[in-house]
């Protein structure tokens, strides 16, 4: 899709994520501005032809929209204070964050002259730079009108979810879901191999049964490699997020008890090299190895 007028974008965070929708923005013709915490984080960015954020402060004047990578709530709304006025631009956090925290980011972006549309994805590095991404909106329904060709820059079919805090509870779900599939997954894995059974026989009843899911296939060599370089999603950042989860589905009289030994398995991982792999490194604190 090709806009009638290609917007201005201020990036704010390039690491994985927020590096390849970068890429897939500057693809698209959009003219870029990108910032990182740490700047050389940029570079590949900037090769392609993004101008590089030096100061925060005033860097949203002359932008259509700022888009958010960053690591959560907190870090969000860190950052966009630092912008200062806004100028009219519309903010769009892409990363997780809680649904106090996104309503709350919104008053904040509307103090600071801006207007607010959570956008979280679903989705990593492959997605992002195939413009196919996971996009679900929260916020003013006009706003996400207004904010749908840029959007489809990112994703096939954004999905609006209704007023703020929906979009974020969608993507916290969503993510709760990625950790207990997997480490149902895992459990199921060990009991087989404790078995003596060969996994593929498993795997020949699981795949066309009701129960299957594409992520198992998608993790299932790294799991039996025990390879978890190169992760799209850390281990550590699946920690925070269900941590996330539990906090919320509490605060929403959820009973999620059942989640907090979980959280407590992948806080195993703190500290080892599990931490920073991809989160399929669950299987490996299933065993009680995790070196």
């Amino acid at each position: 899709m090709v806009l009638v007028s290609m917007p201005t974008i201020a990036l704010l965070g390039t690491g994985l994520l927020g590096e390849a929708i970068g890429c897939r923005l500057l693809e698209r013709g959009v003219t870029l501005r990108v910032w990182n915490r740490t700047a050389e984080k940029c570079e590949p960015l900037l090769e392609g032809g993004a101008v590089l954020i030096d100061s925060l402060n005033g860097s949203a004047k002359g932008c259509d929209a700022v888009i958010t990578v960053l690591r959560d709530g907190p870090v969000s709304a860190e950052v966009i204070a630092e912008l200062g006025d806004l100028d009219a631009a519309c903010c769009l956090p892409m990363g997780t964050m809680g649904i106090s925290e996104s309503r709350q980011l919104e008053l904040q972006v509307q103090g600071q002259q801006g207007v607010y549309l959570e956008a979280p994805v679903l989705g990593s590095k492959p997605e992002a730079l195939k413009g196919k991404l996971l996009v679900m909106a929260g916020g003013d329904a006009s706003v996400y009108q207004q904010q749908l060709p840029l959007l489809r820059l990112l994703a096939e079919e954004p999905k609006w979810m209704g007023p703020t805090g929906r979009a974020a509870a969608s993507k916290l779900a969503l993510n709760q879901l990625i950790a207990s599939l997997t480490h149902g997954y895992s459990l199921a894995l060990r009991l087989v191999q404790a078995s003596g059974l060969e996994v593929e026989r498993f795997m020949e009843v699981l795949r066309p049964s009701a129960l299957y899911a594409p992520t198992v296939d998608k993790k299932l060599e790294r799991m039996l490699s025990h390879d978890f370089s190169n992760p799209n999603f850390s281990t550590a950042l699946l920690r925070k997020d269900l941590r996330l989860f539990v906090h919320e589905a509490s605060l929403a009289g959820v009973n999620a008890e059942a989640l907090e030994g979980l959280v407590e398995l992948l806080t195993c991982a703190e500290g080892t090299s599990l931490d920073a792999g991809d989160y399929s490194g669950l299987h490996a604190l299933t065993a009680g190895s995790f070196d």
